[in-house]
């Protein structure tokens, strides 16, 4: 690999050596490139051509790299020096759709002083505004061009002054990189369809149903209320390969010409001044017969390059993993050299779990064996997402507390869509699978915690949920709404193009009414608003929540959770309720401590050489004066 690196970059130094931008770009080459050669060299190395694609590759990311603005080049050699910037106890998310949320890129532009202000964001990712098909989108991941916006949101122009205007305000901009597929409209695409043979091959398409036969044999369906088994039958007879909806069209990296012209949009991505990319569905990247073709080693590697790529041409931008997958597996993606940033599944998971058990074993048990992560890397913690709620939890792990998975997953099923006697929540079931008895969880945070039927403890469960994520360790992230308790939205099943899809139950418009009561503590909304701007700011003042690093403190309580963070005179203690019940933490579970504390959600002194109660899903964040 050095000879051939060596090699590469003569060839492209003749070429570009002579431009302002090359000698950053060839200091940067020097550094990461054996990493990105030797990436691509197990995914595309048996191949006669492998260095004219590894030069065609570099060469595109030069043109990257030329065209990065000098705003973002400045803030690539600052983040080098800085590279934990992400980890701070300042740091907080939050995630919407523009038009939902706000109506467009002005609008929400128009909305930076309440983010940034009133909810303290520094870092919003903004769901996938790229053009794509009408009205049939999965939610904007089906992509029909990265290099243009939906137009009902505004322009392209109107997108980037958004981002330079959230830079500006502190605020990290997120995007998606839908690098798994491309929506059957897009250029790719409509080429292929007319039987382009370059473009056919960025696709898994096959002229009959022998080929597709045998890769269904070992592959899932992922969404079979729609079509069954991985492959959609083309208007010419042919098949392609679509994981998810039938009009997207699943990419073939195989063919290394798909990772460069992937690469040459991420980059155009980049440029437009973001921070973090969302790399969705990474792990069905790869196919290969015979598996399920997801979570393949070869995924890792695909992701390895992209992250290599990165360092030389865009060097702040980081990888934010979506891997829905066996809790160990989520852990692979997450490193230096792959995706810095991961969404926390199984927390997300076993806090809705929590709530519905009033038992807190498994998210203890996660929080303990399954929350650190290497250095220089952190978790986003949420409560809700765009998404549905899947029960990602490990099943030895329940079977360590005597728990059936399949059976247990059945329970929560039926608890959230109140199927349940005695259930506080209202969702719906998405992608219900009788056959296999797989089923996901539609509905706001606020309606599967109980505000829709009027629970009095349903504020209360919704801000434990937030403040364990606020206090955990990582990145916290708001669905904005949440902040003021919205509701489901059940107008979903009245709109044609949206009710078969029930996820739109809980990507409700922006509810300016409850807004407008966000500073009424008299309502939900400001019971809410008024609650979790309390846990914000309290985290932003405590030094031990900053990083990742976390200690289990077991209470011995089932119902009641606990972890450390911190050392020494910093130390916080966070203790959580999971139960409507007021629960005791014994005296004896503080022993080693000072017997001395204060409560930092709700003031005051705590005994803890006494018995310490807590109230109904009240949080404690203990301090030692």
């Amino acid at each position: 690999m050095p000879d051939l690196l060596r090699r590469i970059e003569h060839r492209l130094a003749q070429r570009f050596q002579q431009q302002p931008h090359w000698p950053a770009f060839s200091m940067r080459l020097q550094r990461h490139g054996p990493r990105l050669l030797r990436e691509l060299g197990l995914l595309y190395g048996e191949r006669r051509d492998f260095e004219a694609v590894a030069e065609h590759l570099l060469a595109v990311a030069f043109e990257g790299w030329s065209e990065r603005p000098a705003d973002l080049k400045a803030l690539d050699a600052q983040r080098e020096q800085t590279p934990d910037w992400f980890a701070s106890n300042q740091m907080l998310g939050g995630v919407c759709y523009a038009d939902l949320w706000a109506g467009g890129f002005q609008e929400l532009r128009d909305q930076i002083p309440y983010l940034k202000n009133e909810l303290g964001l520094t870092y919003l990712h903004l769901m996938p505004p790229y053009k794509s098909p009408q009205p049939h989108n999965d939610g904007g991941y089906a992509v029909s061009s990265y290099r243009e916006t939906d137009p009902t949101l505004g322009s392209m122009d109107q997108l980037r002054q958004l981002f330079t205007a959230l830079r500006q305000a502190g605020i990290s901009p997120v995007l998606d990189f839908v690098f798994n597929h491309t929506s059957d409209e897009h250029a790719w695409a409509q080429k292929a369809a007319g039987g382009d043979a370059e473009h056919s091959a960025y696709y898994w398409i096959f002229p009959d149903r022998s080929e597709p036969d045998v890769y269904e044999q070992t592959v899932r369906e992922i969404f079979p209320d729609e079509h069954p088994g991985a492959f959609t039958q083309l208007p010419d007879g042919r098949w392609i390969w679509t994981t998810f909806h039938t009009y997207q069209w699943d990419l073939n990296y195989s063919n290394p010409a798909v990772f460069t012209a992937m690469a040459r949009e991420m980059l155009f991505i980049a440029n437009l001044g973001v921070d973090f990319l969302r790399m969705d569905a990474v792990a069905f990247v790869w196919k290969r017969k015979g598996t399920p073709c997801e979570n393949l080693p070869e995924a890792h590697h695909l992701l390895r390059a992209y992250n290599a790529l990165a360092r030389i041409a865009a060097p702040s931008l980081l990888f934010k993993s979506e891997a829905i997958l066996h809790p160990d597996d989520v852990v692979g993606y997450i490193s230096t050299e792959e995706c810095q940033v991961s969404y926390n599944p199984l927390q997300m998971a076993l806090l809705w779990n929590s709530l519905a058990t009033r038992e807190v074993h498994l998210l203890q048990h996660a929080l303990e064996h399954r929350h650190d992560l290497p250095a220089h890397t952190a978790w986003v913690n949420y409560v809700r997402s765009h998404d549905d709620i899947g029960w990602t939890f490990a099943d030895e792990d329940a079977a360590h507390f005597g728990i059936d998975g399949f059976a247990h997953r059945q329970f929560l099923n039926k608890f959230f869509v109140n199927r349940f006697d005695g259930s506080f929540a209202r969702g719906e079931p998405f992608q219900d699978n009788p056959l296999t008895g797989d089923c996901r969880i539609s509905g706001t945070a606020a309606s599967l915690c109980g505000l829709e039927q009027g629970d009095v403890h349903a504020i209360a469960r919704l801000l434990l949920m937030y403040g364990v994520a606020l206090s955990s360790g990582g990145i916290p992230l708001i669905y904005l709404g949440d902040e003021v308790a919205t509701l489901n939205d059940h107008t979903w099943q009245q709109d044609a193009h949206k009710a078969e899809d029930s996820r739109w139950l809980h990507r409700p418009p922006r509810d300016d009414a409850r807004y407008a009561q966000r500073h009424d503590p008299s309502t939900p909304a400001g019971r809410m608003f008024g609650g979790l701007k309390h846990l914000i700011a309290l985290r932003r003042q405590l030094p031990a929540l900053a990083g990742g690093a976390l200690k289990p403190f077991w209470t011995h309580n089932p119902a009641v959770l606990g972890f450390q963070r911190g050392e020494g005179a910093d130390a916080v203690l966070v203790l959580a309720n999971f139960s409507e019940r007021p629960q005791m933490v014994k005296a004896a579970v503080f022993s080693g401590l000072s017997a001395q504390a204060v409560d930092a959600v709700g003031g005051g002194g705590c005994n803890l050489q006494a018995d310490l109660p807590l109230q109904p899903y009240q949080q404690r964040w203990l301090q030692w004066p």
